[in-house]
Parts: C-alpha cells; sequence; structure tokens
C-alpha cells in the first residue's frame, strides 16, 4: 500500500516514512504543497496524509477541495496543529476523511491509516485470502495451509499487492509504483528479484499448487492458473 505525505517538518516527515516502512507501507514525501498536490493529482496512491499549514499556493484545505473537484477519491487524513473544533469541522468538510491532531502518538495514526483502508470505498477486507494462503493487514501475519510464514517488510507489502489483484495480472511496472516509493533505488530486476523470494516462502516448501505466476511480455498473476 502506497502512501502519500505532505508535511513541512522535514525531521517529522522523515521519522514517519521510516515508521510506516517498517509496517510495510511505501511512503512518498512532499515539503510544500505545489509538489504535493501534483503528486496527488498523478495518481497511484492509497492515502493522502496532509498537514494543514503548508508553504506553497495552497493549504491543506485547498488541496482536499481540489482533488475532490477532480473525483480524486482516495482518502486523506490531515495531521495538523490546528486543533479546535472548527478547524477539524472545516478540514472534514473541505473533503478530508479523518482528522489527527498534532503532538499524536505513531499507534493511533496507524490505527486511523488501517481504519481508513478498511473502507468499502477502499479495501474492506480484514483478512486476504487465496486458497490455503491467508494474510492479515494488521498483524502482519502471513500462513499456508495453517503454517506461519515469515516475510520481510517489503515482501509482505508485495504479497498483499498480489492478494488485492489475485486473479489479476499485475504489470512490474504496477507493483514498482504501488510497493515501492519514488525515491527506491530500484534496479531493473528488482521485481523479478522479489517476486522470486516470494516463491521461495510461499510456494516452493508447500505441496500445495503454485500461487504465484510470471506471464512473459505481462507480468505476474496470484491464482491457481497461469
Amino acid at each position: 500500500m502506497k502512501i502519500l505525505l505532505v508535511e513541512d517538518e522535514e525531521k517529522l516527515a522523515r521519522a514517519l516514512k521510516r515508521g510506516l516502512e517498517q509496517e510495510a507501507f511505501a511512503v512518498d514525501i512532499e515539503l510544500e504543497s505545489d509538489s504535493g498536490l501534483a503528486a496527488a493529482e498523478v495518481g497511484g496512491y492509497d492515502l493522502f496524509i496532509f498537514d494543514r499549514m503548508l508553504p506553497g499556493n495552497f493549504d491543506g484545505l485547498q488541496m482536499v477541495a481540489e482533488l475532490r473537484n477532480q473525483n480524486i477519491s482516495t482518502p486523506v487524513l490531515f495531521l495538523t496543529a490546528k486543533d479546535t473544533v472548527n478547524d477539524r469541522v472545516d478540514g472534514l468538510n473541505a473533503g478530508a476523511d479523518d482528522y489527527l491532531i498534532k503532538p499524536f502518538a505513531f499507534e493511533e495514526l496507524l490505527a486511523r491509516i488501517h481504519a481508513l483502508l478498511r473502507r468499502p470505498t477502499s479495501h474492506p477486507e480484514t483478512v486476504l485470502s487465496y486458497e490455503d494462503l491467508e494474510l492479515e493487514p494488521h498483524s502482519h501475519s502471513v500462513s499456508r495451509g495453517g503454517k506461519p510464514i515469515e516475510l520481510t517488510a517489503k515482501e509482505f507489502a508485495l504479497l498483499e499487492y498480489l492478494l488485492r489483484h489475485k486473479d489479476a495480472i499485475v504489470s512490474k511496472d504496477m507493483l514498482m509504483e504501488h510497493v515501492w516509493d519514488f525515491d527506491a533505488d530500484i534496479l531493473p530486476n528488482t521485481v523479478e528479484v522479489y517476486i522470486g523470494y516470494l516463491r521461495n516462502k510461499v510456494d516452493k516448501p508447500f505441496g500445495g499448487p503454485n500461487l504465484i505466476h510470471t506471464r512473459r511480455g505481462f507480468g505476474y498473476k496470484l491464482g491457481l492458473k497461469p
């Protein structure tokens, strides 16, 4: 899952990026509103986290209003020091989905992110499964046939994306866009390498059918048939 964080406090932004990446999210950072809005308009994100007060030509309210005017329905979480009731009302009325006041606990931010991503407009599943393979996004647990599988954060994010698009072909570009952040140093064969890691943990140790397949020239597919 991929998040765009628009926050002008660079130290806070970098800390949040590190924390969220440890939770298997890919995170892009923008430090001002103009580049933040441009990145949001390009698409490819599952969630936006915006500060209310930002350098640039827009504030957070204007950014959200502009995105909603363009029919971009990606969930928005405001992360801001503006803490009055009117501030919260203005943020929600502008089109934001949630509002968290600074200072905050990282655990609460994480819980709110998961709550937004569970909504029907995004991804309602609490457990993702296919055949005997199960993935629980919140606890970061994966099992097949009841046997636990240990994955790295990036392997987990990759498998989660494949499960959310089960029985569909996903291209290498789609995986790079949603699983790796914009600043990641990705080599041409990075996706292939990580698909290999997943196969070694999800398919090879088990006697059941292989679930992860390569479609040459098209991408990858999680399913019973290639």
